[in-house]
């Protein structure tokens, strides 16, 4: 009887044995599939980051730019100041002279009907250019 006990458990021994290798070679491929989900995970998890990263980003864009348009709008709408040009140097001296050369090359207007009379009456009293 002895030597059937140590015959059993000689024989799970070795069943225990070749058990535990198919166990090992799985466990070891486990490992191995457990370390190449991590490290893709990780990589996940960085562009994940980056692209949250972008995105914050490209929001401050839409907004900076959404707040040009509505003060462009703003400004569109707008009436224009009023704004007056400094008169170029000159310009009064001009004024007091007469006409400048543009306009007196322009013909003058006809006489009215009151003016005409005048003329009729006395010719010589009207003399100088823009007379008749």
């Amino acid at each position: 009887m002895i030597a059937k006990q140590k015959l059993m458990g000689l024989a799970l021994v070795i069943a225990g044995a070749l058990g535990c290798d198919q166990s090992k070679a799985e466990l070891d491929k486990t490992k191995a599939d457990l370390v190449t989900m991590t490290a893709e995970r990780d990589s996940l998890k960085t562009q994940l980051d980056q692209a949250n990263g972008r995105l914050a980003g490209l929001q401050q864009q839409v907004t900076d730019l959404q707040a040009k348009v509505a003060a462009a709008t703003a400004a569109a709408a707008a009436p224009p100041p009023a704004e007056e040009k400094p008169e170029p140097k000159g310009a009064k001296k001009a004024a007091k002279k007469g006409p400048s050369k543009a306009e007196a090359g322009a013909p003058a207007p006809p006489p009215s009907a009151e003016q005409m009379k005048e003329l009729q009456k006395a010719p010589e009293a009207r003399k100088g250019r823009g007379h008749l």
